[in-house]
């Protein structure tokens, strides 16, 4: 019977080399494949031997005079040419890229960059494949690690964070596989083998579980079930009551009849950067407008609405530019220079700051909107991308590429550090909020998604796959019902609804290299009371910001209005207030009675409607 399928199956291949030139509808490979005419010369080898992408089929490639041309007939920027990343698809922009390191530095093989000696066996791969913390870059085998790892991970031997789901599972994780060994043992008896709840000890291995109205995600923790954030029935404010769901819009939405959805009272502007400079377009691209010609290229940006001043850094460098986005394009304003690449920026409103991170030094820095002073807040991080505040809660947010991929949150002064995600990420390049639904975005290219988690870590979804437009995704924005990124492999700017992923469209083809995305509108960016430092309090007066003395950790304080500096606390407030309320009532009844002794009035006083009113003040009630 195998003869025969064997004898069968040469005939019908022997027949397919001798008619598939009048049979292939498509084109006809040098192999005998076939292929759709659509596939032929568009970068990437349908045939297995590659002869649809042949110089003598397509002809010369013709790329831009700042574009790079691959083996695999893609036309990639030059800026990403040697820097570690295979854009290409075949490594031929990675090809080719060897430079002669001084006796300073390290060579790294795969690219030809060079690192600082320094920088070796320091735990972070700064190689894009890791040889400078490799046995060749450090003979005794030993790394200094640079940080610890959390409860829910396993550390290697090497010092590399692991998830704890991947220990025993009968493939090696970590470098030296220490993830594998000593597996006969209870792993629930060690931190609880990761899980946030409950742990079950097996032969080999173990698993993680939930209490009952809890459901287990990511192998380890659990989170509540939310069934308004399951069904996403509403765009912003959702009540679950008895079973049925109320929905409602924050300040400055309005619902509209027909979908639901929560839109602004006016149109929003999105603001993009590329090599062709800064322009901006309305959400309904419908408006297209050339804002700063002359800053050029696919730099992070930020801005304050409340002045309509917009942040916008270099490309690969640390200088920070201001401009005005009002009336004719003006030169750019020089605001404050740092020491590595800036790759995202962030504005806190509240208490103009601005905030960035910083690929030099691994750290994410603060400075003042004025560019007066400027610190390093939060150091040790591998490879940090993209960054977002969110002050009226007092919350920092930003995420981390590298060996090991994460997104974490903190205080605005940089304390009470939280991770969000640590497993199934690959490469977060940029991370937006929904602040009326208290949600996190991140776009992953490495992934090729589009996903979603609360500022507690929990409801972690994905709402956008890979659709041919999330090849090589930067910027990242998230207004009323949507979602919108920048995509350099396509040149376009794109959105889809924020949910599921669906209405998707291009807003703007045909832009040169986009870079990071900006929306503009005031109700992004709300007036209101900051938490003020590490309390879930609001500060009824000043919350002063002390992140730049340069003695102690930074911090924020709730300063008093009648100066001096001195901070009120809750129960002080509270007990000088009751102490008036009392002298008040005291006074009033000595004046009743001094007036009646007076004056003798023939009538008796009748009190009506004298009442002590219940304090809304929130030091008394909490919030």
């Amino acid at each position: 019977m195998g003869n025969l399928r064997r004898i069968l199956l040469t005939q019908l291949l022997t027949f397919h080399y001798i008619w598939g030139e009048w049979t292939c509808p498509g084109f006809l490979c040098t192999d005998g494949g076939c292929i759709s005419q659509s596939a032929l010369c568009d970068g990437t080898a349908d045939c297995h031997d590659g002869s649809d992408e042949f110089e003598d089929t397509c002809g010369l490639l013709q790329c831009k005079k700042d574009e790079f041309a691959c083996g695999s007939r893609r036309c990639v920027s030059l800026l990403f040419r040697c820097d570690g990343t295979d854009d290409c698809g075949d490594g031929s922009d990675e090809a080719s890229c060897h430079k002669n390191c001084t006796a300073e530095s390290f060579l790294c093989e795969r690219t030809g960059s060079c690192v600082a000696r320094a920088k070796l066996c320091d735990g972070w791969p700064d190689c894009p494949v890791g040889q400078d913390v490799g046995a060749d870059a450090c003979p005794s085998g030993q790394t200094r690690a640079p940080h610890t790892c959390f409860s829910s991970e396993f550390s290697c031997g090497d010092g590399q964070c692991m998830p704890h789901s991947w220990r025993c599972d009968h493939s090696p994780d970590c470098a030296d596989a220490s993830d594998e060994d000593d597996c006969d043992q209870n792993e629930c008896l060690v931190s609880n083998g990761g899980c946030s709840h409950l742990c079950v000890d097996l032969p080999m291995g173990f698993l993680c579980d939930c209490p009952a109205g809890m459901r287990l995600v990511h192998d380890t923790q659990c989170e509540e079930i939310d069934t308004c954030l399951d069904t996403d029935v509403c765009n912003q404010l959702c009540v679950h009551v008895n079973g049925t769901f109320s929905c409602d819009c924050h300040e400055g939405y309005l619902m509209s009849p027909k979908t639901g959805e929560c839109k602004a009272k006016d149109v929003a502007q999105l603001v993009l950067s590329s090599s062709e400079g800064v322009r901006w377009v309305n959400t309904a691209g419908m408006e297209y407008r050339e804002m700063a010609a002359h800053l050029l290229g696919p730099g992070p940006m930020a801005a304050l609405t409340a002045n309509r001043t917009l942040y916008w850094a270099r490309p690969g460098q640390g200088s920070i530019y201001r401009i005005s986005m009002d009336g004719k394009p003006l030169d750019p304003v020089l605001l404050l220079k740092s020491h590595g690449a800036v790759l995202g920026l962030a504005v806190d409103w509240i208490h103009e700051h601005l905030y960035w991170t910083n690929a030099g030094t691994h750290s994410i820095d603060v400075a003042r909107l004025d560019g007066s002073v400027q610190r390093l807040l939060i150091g040790g991080l591998a490879m940090p991308t993209g960054v977002a505040v969110e002050p009226l809660l007092g919350l920092l947010f930003w995420a981390e590429g590298g060996s090991s991929p994460r997104i974490e949150c903190a205080l605005l002064d940089g304390q009470g550090r939280l991770p969000l995600i640590t497993s199934a990420i690959r490469n977060p390049v940029a991370i937006s909020l929904d602040m009326p639904r208290r949600l996190l975005y991140w776009v992953d290219s490495g992934m090729r998604t589009i996903s979603r988690v609360g500022f507690d870590g929990q409801h972690r979804k994905t709402v956008v796959e890979s659709n041919g437009y999330l090849d090589r995704p930067f910027g990242l924005a998230v207004f009323e019902g949507h979602v919108y990124w920048s995509e350099q492999a396509t040149h376009s700017i794109c959105s889809a609804d924020k949910h599921n992923g669906s209405l998707f469209r291009v807003i703007l083809p045909n832009i040169a290299f986009p870079g990071a995305l900006v929306l503009i509108h005031p109700v992004l960016q709300p007036k209101g009371s900051a938490v003020c430092g590490n309390t879930s309090r609001v500060c009824p007066y000043e919350c002063v910001p002390d992140l730049f003395s340069g003695t102690g950790s930074p911090s924020f304080t709730c300063v008093s209005p009648t100066g001096g500096g001195a901070a009120v606390s809750d129960t002080t407030y509270a007990g000088i207030l009751s102490l008036i309320v009392v002298l008040s009532v005291l006074l009033v009844g000595g004046a009743l009675w001094w007036w009646k002794d007076v004056f003798k009035p023939s009538r008796t006083l009748t009190f009506q409607d004298f009442s002590l009113k219940e304090s809304q003040d929130p030091l008394i009630h909490g919030p």
